[in-house]
């Protein structure tokens, strides 16, 4: 009984201290945050639009087999070949940037200069991509106008509301969460599995995600969609301000609450 109490005590004087896999997580995420927010600006450019095109391939399969089967789950299964293509790619897309850039802004490695260039640059990118995948996919595939416009008006008509801002919320949520397990491993294998089953998520949910839901009303826009391009940049702006709250308010914030003391190591080593 008596070692029993001992060992009792013993934990209850045990400092509340972070697993070390947090630690790893952070110090990975902040080293991954410099490296992409030290780019050059080409390098920027190219990596923003060639995510807005490899996304456009996940699309382009979703309005295929939304087409063929008219089941948005098996559409959204389809749609996870765009991020599977982002991550072998290499490419990245605007709200993939909150969780890892983020993280080296409050580890004080960058400052918010830096990081509103990145926001800004592969924001653009996205949409210019996705705007030219979408006008491919329709001038190659005419026959997909008619689920273009279903889809991409589904998007546009969600209008401002608490349930489009919910949508967004998790929208951010799930793509911060997904960038937050494939930066947990090196294996690439392993960063596959949240990659295709997120997306499939988003897709399939029916999410509110400014970029991805851009490029569905670009499709449609080009397809000649009821709605306009000033009724898409509304839904963009809502969807973008929800998708901010719940990756970085949700998501990432969290995670930096985590390791508070990594946290204040890491600005003290450039003090």
């Amino acid at each position: 009984m008596a070692a029993k109490r001992g060992r009792e005590n013993d934990n209850t004087q045990t400092p509340d201290v972070p697993e070390p896999e947090l630690e790893e997580a952070f110090d990975r995420l902040v080293e991954e945050g410099e490296i992409r927010l030290k780019r050059s600006t080409l390098a920027l450019l190219t990596t923003g639009l060639i995510g807005g095109l490899d996304v456009g391939f996940g699309v382009l399969a979703y309005l295929v087999v939304e087409h063929v089967t008219h089941n948005v789950v098996l559409a959204g299964l389809g749609f996870s070949l765009g991020f599977v293509a982002l991550l072998l790619g290499r490419s990245e897309l605007f709200t993939e940037n909150f969780l890892v850039p983020v993280m080296t802004l409050v580890a004080g490695k960058s400052g918010p200069l830096a990081l509103a260039r990145l926001w800004g640059l592969t924001l653009v990118t996205n949409l210019a991509g996705g705007w030219i995948i979408g006008w491919l996919i329709i001038t190659a595939r005419p026959d997909l106008k008619p689920t273009a416009v279903e889809v991409g008006s589904h998007y546009a008509d969600l209008g401002v509301s608490l349930q489009s801002f919910t949508l967004a919320v998790l929208a951010g949520a799930v793509i911060t969460l997904m960038t937050r397990m494939q930066h947990a491993t090196d294996n690439l294998g392993v960063q596959l599995v949240p990659g295709i089953l997120f997306s499939a998520l988003l897709a399939a949910g029916q999410l509110f995600h400014c970029v991805l839901d851009s490029l569905f009303m670009f499709a449609a826009l080009v397809s000649g969609a009821p709605f306009g391009y000033l009724d898409w940049l509304g839904a963009f702006g809502w969807a973008a301000l929800g998708n901010l709250v719940g990756g970085i308010g949700l998501v990432t914030a969290i995670r930096v609450l985590q390791v508070p003391h990594r946290v204040a190591e890491s600005r003290d080593e450039d003090n």
